[in-house]
């Protein structure tokens, strides 16, 4: 059985990515630099839906004191993102510099909406870094430390 990635960040993805396929959409500079910005985000998006988010499906029950029965594999899933991290932090680096850009061509077209959304997204990469990823790795680690007794 696969651990599902919670609910709220499968939407909040899905959410980011419909908001960057409306900047695209709206042509210009706003439009060139989001269709940048999503070259640099997609891939990204899909090593984090790989690897890096499932784990945090099973918070929950571990928080319970319960180890489901697929807990297990999960931690190659963790030692994967222990092993990528840092690939990890320099695509958020990548995905920065483009949001930058996103932010500077939104300003000079007056596309306000879409410097709120380039804001909103750095917030979005700084919560993985500081939170979720850490988060993930703990999961592996606590299931080692459950399936080791």
């Amino acid at each position: 059985m696969d651990v599902a990635i919670p609910k709220s960040l499968v939407q909040e993805h899905e959410e980011l990515h419909e908001e960057l396929g409306g900047a695209v959409e709206v042509g210009g500079r706003t439009g060139d630099t989001a269709r940048a910005l999503l070259e640099v985000l997609h891939p990204h998006f899909v090593k984090e839906e790989e690897f890096a988010l499932p784990p945090l499906g099973l918070l929950a029950s571990l928080a319970e004191g319960k180890v489901p029965a697929e807990a297990a594999s999960v931690v190659v899933l963790t030692e994967k993102l222990k092993a990528e991290l840092p690939r990890m932090h320099e695509e958020h680096k990548a995905v920065v510099a483009a949001l930058k850009n996103l932010i500077r061509a939104a300003e000079d077209e007056k596309k306000l909406m879409y410097v709120e959304f380039a804001e909103r997204l750095m917030l979005h990469a700084r919560t993985e870094e500081e939170v979720l990823y850490p988060a993930a790795l703990l999961v592996g680690e606590y299931i080692k430390v459950k399936l080791s007794r």
